[in-house]
């Protein structure tokens, strides 16, 4: 479904008259299909169909408010508001229903319009990576294990890990939405005594929805824990595109950087600063959205059919988190998109190493020429110990060790050292990822 709404306005889904018009869905979808069923007067419907159709949702907010004030109640204020403008049909709403069967069925409703910003948001962000994996297919740069120089990669390989990742994500979003696709109309404890299972399913099938396989009051709550886990998810790996965007820029690294506008600030006391301000945010955020899953996951057990303590939860943490998400993932889409890769600075610090990140490839090499692995492995070690040592490069040091000098050729040791050799493979491994559906 196409949400009604855009990632700058998803505010607008969870606020009071987009509740309201939530629930008026909801009773009218209810009372087509009780009519449909002979059980009230279509006449009667037609005209509660027009007025729900012209309703000033804003209006009917505010009332609605206002007679909570006195009830106590918002399912009843929001009642005796529509009441106030439909007249005497109004009494056919609500028929047979009970609370939950409208706050539940109208929550699914508008947790589809907030998740499909989610998703929509998260489908520009893989987009963005699919163009940086493109762009730096060949990009050489260090890999980093422990933090230390490992051995070469691309840095179109490191954008497309994450592009990789967030299809993932999307799969595992759209799941998580389509397993939150159901509502319920079978009353006060699931029973469908006072309304039959065949209006409650044509009426949710009027919504978009699916029939909840056994309701008690509400619609199981490990449902809403496992959309809200999938977000904390999605964070998670945000946060770690977030976090290797921070260690690439750090001064002594200094390979990319977050876009910085004119006349931008990095530091109150130092001129020259360029913070990475939008991935440390971004990383803080993340740490709510965990929190926000854990209080999902802590809904799942009420008591009997039904208590209220998930209620006050969900009414926090359904805005906060579709939101946050969104937020996170537009503004790293515009992180991504606007990258300052510094490919001198990449390619500067992979041959800082002097050689060292080819070593694997020397190691193989004199164990193709017929050495035993570990007598190759000290072999290698120890030229590379002397390149530690005694500031010297790593080919040198090989050229002069008896043993290796014994099995490679100053030809065969050069060619350990091709980058070629190292990302023949990129190509295939980026397109593989960037071919992979969500």
């Amino acid at each position: 479904m196409i949400p009604r709404y855009t990632p700058e306005d998803i505010g607008a889904v969870w606020s009071e008259p987009a509740r309201m018009r939530a629930w008026i869905d909801v009773e009218i979808a209810a009372c087509r299909a009780m009519a449909d069923a002979h059980i009230i007067p279509s006449e009667d419907v037609s005209i509660l169909e027009r007025v729900a159709q012209a309703v000033d949702v804003v209006a009917l907010a505010e009332r609605a408010e206002a007679l909570e004030q006195v009830t106590k109640h918002d399912v009843i204020a929001f009642l005796s508001a529509f009441e106030e403008l439909a007249g005497s049909p109004a009494r056919h709403v609500h028929f047979g229903l009970t609370s939950n069967d409208v706050l539940d069925t109208a929550f699914a409703l508008r947790i589809r319009e907030a998740g499909g910003l989610v998703e929509a948001a998260l489908v520009e962000l893989r987009a963005a990576l699919a163009v940086q994996a493109d762009n730096h297919r060949r990009t050489p740069m260090i890999g980093r294990s422990h933090g230390v120089h490992a051995e070469p990669i691309s840095f179109g390989l490191v954008m497309a890990s994450f592009y990789a990742e967030m299809t993932r994500n999307l799969r595992r979003l759209r799941s998580a939405r389509e397993e939150l696709r159901v509502g319920k109309l079978s009353g006060a404890v699931g029973t469908n005594a006072h309304l039959p299972p065949e209006v409650e399913s044509q009426a949710l099938r009027a919504l978009g929805l699916e029939v909840e396989t056994v309701a008690t009051q509400v619609v199981a709550r490990d449902r809403h824990a496992s959309f809200f886990s999938v977000l904390a998810v999605v964070a998670a790996s945000v946060e770690r595109l977030a976090v290797e965007i921070r260690h690439l820029q750090r001064t002594e690294v200094r390979e990319v950087e977050e876009p910085f506008g004119k006349g931008q600030k990095g530091s109150s006391a130092m001129p020259h600063k360029r913070n990475p301000i939008l991935t440390e945010n971004v990383t803080g955020l993340a740490r709510l959205m965990r929190g926000w899953a854990h209080a999902a996951q802590e809904n799942v057990a009420l008591w009997h059919e039904r208590d209220i303590s998930h209620s006050s939860v969900e009414r926090v943490i359904a805005p906060d988190a579709t939101i946050t998400a969104v937020f996170m993932l537009r503004r790293m889409t515009r992180v991504i998109s606007g990258l300052v890769v510094h490919t001198e600075q990449m390619q500067a610090n992979l041959d800082r190493m002097k050689g060292l990140p080819f070593s694997q490839a020397v190691l193989l090499d004199l164990i193709r020429k017929g050495m035993a692995r570990q007598a190759a492995y000290e072999a290698v070690q120890r030229c590379a110990m002397r390149v530690w040592d005694e500031d010297m490069d790593l080919e040198s040091a090989l050229a002069a060790d008896e043993t290796v000098r014994a099995h490679l050729g100053a030809e065969e040791v050069a060619d350990a050292f091709r980058i070629e050799r190292h990302l023949a493979n990129a190509d295939a491994i980026i397109d593989r990822a960037l071919a992979e559906e969500a």
